[in-house]
């Protein structure tokens, strides 16, 4: 009889070895290599095995789409980022955090979806009672949703055959396990071998299952990368627990678009979605004060206004600090080189801060101008108007260049009362209409930029 042998497995990346090493040669982790023990395939004998083929190739026009059944979940923002909703027989991936609301999503949305769906709640974390505790807080009363504390895949899939639910929810996939496999509960072997256990039940009974999914220390979602590549969905819960505002995002979706965000508010008596996030965001802004600038972003197909903060001081050190938060440091450091050689705003020997109000990270482009009027702004100590609106992409020659769904994000700023935008010139050329109660100024550089967005 053929024996198990041990092999070693990287818990960041995936890599296996057959032997350990201290730093991961696939990612670069330090003590991330664990050891597993993997049961030997078992032997055919040569020309005995008979290939059955049970699906056949159809063409794709025989192929009917029109029972393709989605769950609203009562939650418009979720719906959303969701694509339209649940789609049934499909496998979402929510990741976050500790105490970021992915459980209280979850808890949520099964008193609208308890009205005429059977739920199966499944924890591995907490026991049942914990459970009921947290839910009579959310105000969670449904009949039809059913408690089970359970951590054996195969007995969870039992239960999904017997009982069949129309949807079942995990919490969390990294305390699920194979008892057949001889890993602990939480390793890469565990996680990616339960998710395909449930992905094969989902798509067979067609059952809508989501995931519940820890993060590492990097904020990637914890176990090996093929997870992502399994689930039909990807949803990422951001923000700062320490701040009411969270964030959801969707990066992967097989059933809707990608980038789409969904914006809630956290108290004690749970998630909040808010309807209008750039109001939200913008609540609170202080009124001719240098080193804020509002610019308008595109998160999916939505606009929404963000208030970046820019502060440049002495600095007190021999080398100058950087700090970013809510935009991408590099990115920073790449507009100061810009705004020193091409427009002769100096910040060589000074202390430069960025900061994006309410917990949103900028990743596009379109900020780039904001920023930079931000930061030019503490450095003048000139106000930038406070109906004034700013968006553009900063390239290395000190031009603006254009971007993409101007008209979008100008509607959104004219909506609240923005009297003023600052916009590409080349955008400007490529409006198809002019609104009538804001002022659209096309400009061509930095320079051109803040003389048109300050109060001077």
């Amino acid at each position: 009889m053929a024996k198990s042998k041990s092999i070693y497995i990287c818990s960041e990346c995936g890599f296996e070895s057959a032997k350990w090493y201290g730093k991961c040669p696939g990612c670069g982790q330090w003590n991330s290599m664990n050891e597993e023990f993997r049961e030997p395939a078992a032997s055919k004998n040569a020309g005995t095995s008979v290939v059955h083929s049970l699906n056949k190739p159809i063409s794709i026009n025989e192929i009917s789409t029109t029972d393709e059944e989605r769950y609203h979940t009562g939650l418009s923002e979720l719906d959303r980022v969701l694509g339209g909703g649940i789609v049934k027989g499909s496998l979402i991936l929510i990741s976050g955090e500790p105490g970021i609301g992915k459980s209280t999503i979850l808890l949520q949305i099964c008193e609208y979806l308890g009205r005429s769906l059977k739920i199966l709640y499944v924890s591995g974390e907490e026991s049942s009672r914990q459970i009921k505790l947290r839910a009579a807080r959310l105000g969670v009363k449904s009949e039809n949703l059913y408690i089970l504390t359970e951590t054996d895949v195969q007995c969870v899939i039992e239960q999904m055959r017997t009982h069949k639910p129309d949807l079942v929810m995990i919490d969390s996939i990294q305390t699920m396990n194979y008892i057949d496999l001889n890993s602990s509960p939480g390793s890469v072997t565990q996680v990616r071998e339960c998710t395909n256990a449930y992905m094969r039940a989902a798509k067979s009974l067609e059952i809508p299952t989501i995931l519940v999914g820890h993060v590492n220390k990097d904020g990637a979602i914890a176990g090996p990368k093929v997870l992502e590549h399994i689930v039909d969905a990807v949803l990422y819960f951001e923000g700062d627990r320490q701040m009411s505002y969270r964030i959801l995002r969707a990066v992967k979706n097989r059933y809707g678009s990608t980038n789409e965000i969904g914006v809630f508010d956290m108290d004690d008596q749970g998630l909040h979605q808010v309807d209008n996030p750039s109001l939200a965001l913008l609540s609170g802004r202080p009124k001719h004060v240098s080193g804020t600038c509002v610019t308008s972003i595109l998160e999916g197909s939505r606009p929404i206004l963000a208030e970046i903060q820019g502060l440049a001081t002495t600095t007190g050190f021999g080398n100058p600090r950087r700090m970013s938060t809510g935009f991408d440091y590099n990115r920073m450091s790449l507009l100061l080189a810009v705004l020193e050689k091409r427009a002769g705003f100096y910040f060589s020997n000074l202390d430069a801060y960025i900061n994006v109000v309410g917990g949103l990270r900028l990743d596009e482009p379109a900020a780039d101008l904001a920023v930079a009027m931000a930061l030019v702004s503490s450095l003048k100590d000139v106000p930038i108007s406070d109906n004034a609106i700013v968006f553009g992409e900063i390239g290395l020659a000190g031009e603006i260049r254009s971007v993409t769904h101007a008209e979008a994000r100008i509607n959104e700023a004219e909506r609240l009362g923005f009297t003023k935008c600052i916009l590409p010139y080349h955008s400007l050329k490529q409006l198809h209409s002019q609104p009538k109660s804001i002022r659209l100024i096309g400009v061509k550089n930095v320079r051109e930029a803040f003389e048109a967005s300050s109060d001077l």
